[in-house]
């Protein structure tokens, strides 16, 4: 496990340094919605991520199962021999990188972290298995904890909400206070809001506006707005691998509004936009 502790290690430094984080999407599943079947091979998909990491990806995030609205699950099985090979291949030949693996699985979190990986995203905030937040605390490995209103299966059929910043906020400040009662270090926590999960245009619109409220929580948020369908619903593009511009959007105003960590398919352009949002927000006025 040396190499567990040492990418952990490097990880929590993501969570406490100044940021922002570009986390670089890497979806090594068949039917992913915007770059599904393109990573299968695993060395396919470690040559993407060493493209991510030469574009400055400070991490990236491996996915063995879709979650793109209307998905079918895939056993765990499935999920650990998809994710497992392209985690040990690009550790081979990026040994530094960190590395985070999108499941809410206890078994394929375990798989990962054996085999490198140092940080967990669970789309369920820990519901979907009961096991997941032992994994955690004895891994000390950071966690993203992200709210979604249903399954990925029917999340998108009719989401309703009475006040959907408040709910959000409340549900993220109610699984981060269970994760930290259960023995999760504050530190190691980063909440996403999950845009476009379980939500329409309206409902996404309004927490990225709101972005503060999220924020004000006091923990690191991660936004994860990449290429997603309401930016086809406000700009008209219908191929989602064209809507760059859309998400960098994105990127540069929840940035502004204190959002830390970005999870995007596109890392260049994410990066420049970030490089250039931070140097005007924090150069002084004449």
């Amino acid at each position: 496990m040396g190499r567990t502790a040492r990418n952990t290690d490097r990880a929590g430094t993501l969570t406490t340094s100044p940021g922002p984080v570009v986390v670089g999407i890497l979806n090594v599943t068949p039917d992913s919605f915007s770059d599904g079947g393109d990573f299968l091979d695993p060395e396919a998909a470690a040559e993407h991520a060493a493209a991510m990491l030469g574009e400055g990806a400070d991490m990236l995030d491996i996915g063995g199962e879709s979650t793109r609205p209307g998905s079918d699950p895939v056993s765990q099985e499935e999920e650990i021999r998809r994710v497992v090979p392209v985690i040990e291949r690009i550790l081979a030949v990026r040994p530094e990188a960190v590395i985070s693996v999108d499941t809410y699985r206890s078994g394929t979190a375990t798989a990962a972290l054996e085999a490198g990986a140092s940080l967990l995203n669970d789309v369920t905030a820990l519901r979907g298995d009961s096991r997941m937040v032992s994994v955690i605390e004895e891994a000390e490995c950071p966690v993203i904890l992200m709210h979604m209103q249903g399954e990925p299966k029917t999340m998108q059929k009719d989401p309703y909400y009475q006040d959907v910043v408040g709910e959000v906020r409340d549900f993220l400040a109610e699984r981060a206070e269970y994760a930290v009662a259960a023995g999760v270090r504050p530190q190691n926590m980063i909440l996403d809001p999950g845009i476009g999960f379980g939500k329409n245009l309206e409902h996404n619109l309004a927490l990225l506006r709101n972005l503060d409220a999220i924020v004000d929580l006091g923990f690191p948020v991660l936004i994860g707005a990449s290429r997603k369908r309401f930016i086809e619903r406000i700009t008209g593009v219908q191929v989602a691998r064209d809507r760059v511009s859309g998400t960098v959007a994105t990127t540069v105003l929840a940035f502004e509004r204190g959002a830390k960590f970005f999870r995007v398919h596109d890392v260049a352009a994410n990066r420049e936009a970030l490089a250039v949002t931070g140097a005007m927000l924090h150069t002084p006025r004449r």
